[in-house]
């Protein structure tokens, strides 16, 4: 295990990253950890008695496992690609409209993410445009949309299953910019429980752009919906609209979608609720 003990962590950090090391080996022991991390037993032990409390972890003598471990196996980032393809275009396309010249956005990573970048290429009248991204896919995407679009990456540390790139690094560029808007993926949107994802790292990242930003706006598909996963970037009142897809069935009636409506959350999920959207912050 590489030691860790070297970096400064807030309790809230050091336990993410505690759930981490616990999900990638399995098992993780009590002193193992405290020498990980440069912290005592004691300090360890309370920390996992959180967890367990929390039901992230289950305590065993010795240590700890991550609890449902294989519930919170996230799709690789070519496995979303196949999901809900036509969906997430739709949501793509809605996001994309909400930019306006001259803003600047941070954009997340994932197959949502990869959609709303293609649909600002798209998009011909936009000029003066910064996109910030942590996904190398993303960027690549973008590409076609310089010089109108200016596209910077955070750096940090390779993350082979999404092609995002994470802690050390990563948060640098993050805490010493502030975009008009970004755009955060997830793995679930509740209105009680909040906004989730499965991968602790990239919920760090997703909340450090949840910071950095004017106004911040989820893009899920509707499989997210009502979904509840580890690692948590931020309650519904932090983020200012959610983009998903319009329902092919009865939109006005989606259960799923109602107690989200309850909690004030701006729905989008056709080009009229877009286009009131950006034209409340319009410039």
């Amino acid at each position: 295990m590489v030691s860790e003990s070297k970096v400064s962590y807030s309790a809230t950090d050091r336990r993410e990253r505690l759930l981490e090391v616990i999900d990638e080996r399995g098992f993780a022991r009590v002193a193992e950890l405290s020498e990980t991390f440069g912290v005592s037993d004691v300090t360890i032990r309370s920390d996992l008695d959180l967890l367990d409390q929390q039901q992230a972890i289950t305590r065993v003598h010795g240590g700890a496992v991550i609890r449902n471990r294989s519930l919170e196996r996230e799709p690789s980032f070519e496995q979303a690609l196949e999901a809900s393809a036509a969906e997430k275009q739709q949501i793509g396309r809605l996001a994309a409209s909400l930019v306006r010249p001259g803003q600047s956005v941070l954009l997340d990573v994932g197959s949502t993410a990869l959609a709303v970048a293609k649909a600002l290429v798209a998009r011909t009248d936009l000029s003066d445009v910064v996109v910030i991204t942590n996904g190398l896919s993303i960027a690549l995407a973008l590409e076609p949309g310089i010089p109108r679009l200016t596209v910077i990456v955070t750096g940090g540390t390779l993350r082979p299953l999404q092609h995002s790139l994470v802690e050390p690094l990563a948060s640098s560029m993050l805490r010493n910019l502030h975009a008009d808007l970004a755009f955060i993926g997830c793995n679930g949107v509740d209105a009680d429980r909040g906004v989730t994802n499965v991968n602790l790292p990239e919920a760090q990242l997703k909340r450090l752009m949840l910071e950095s930003s004017t106004r911040a706006v989820i893009i899920a598909d509707r499989s997210k919906l009502g979904q509840v996963h580890l690692g948590r970037i931020g309650g519904i009142e932090r983020f200012a609209a959610l983009v998903t897809s319009a329902s092919p069935v009865e939109p006005a009636t989606d259960a799923r979608l109602e107690p989200l409506a309850e909690t004030g959350l701006r729905l989008i999920t056709d080009v009229a609720a877009a286009a009131q959207f950006a034209s409340q912050f319009a410039a």
